[in-house]
């Protein structure tokens, strides 16, 4: 993570308060993934850092929910529009705390607009 942080730092400093970032990890079955990653965050930047991942293989999404393609429109829509019928499955419901962060933090018809 060490190339990480560097990478968060650079991209989140400077004065640019109103940038964010999502981190994309492996988290492998692991319930303490979320917590180890976190703590690498410094404190000045934890606000606008979130950790989301697939619980296990992200491969394992796709006979479920669809394409990648599918599947990343689907969770931008359910981000705008608050609902969970992709944010809902068992490979990803374990986000549910920091996807509440990230839909109370980010305007999201900046981050994920509507379509034309």
């Amino acid at each position: 993570m060490g190339d990480a942080l560097q990478v968060l730092k650079i991209t989140l400093g400077n004065g640019c308060v109103r940038r964010s970032m999502i981190l994309l990890i492996d988290f492998d079955g692991h319930e303490d993934r979320l917590q180890k990653a976190r703590s690498r965050i410094p404190q000045e930047l934890s606000n606008r850092v979130f950790v989301l991942g697939v619980w296990t293989e992200p491969e394992r999404l796709k006979p479920r929910l669809g394409s990648y393609e599918t599947i990343g429109e689907g969770m931008a829509k359910d981000c705008r529009e608050r609902t969970n019928d992709y944010w809902g499955d068992d490979l990803l419901r374990h986000n549910a705390e920091e996807l509440d962060r990230l839909r109370e933090y980010v305007v999201p018809t900046v981050l994920f607009p509507l379509p034309n």
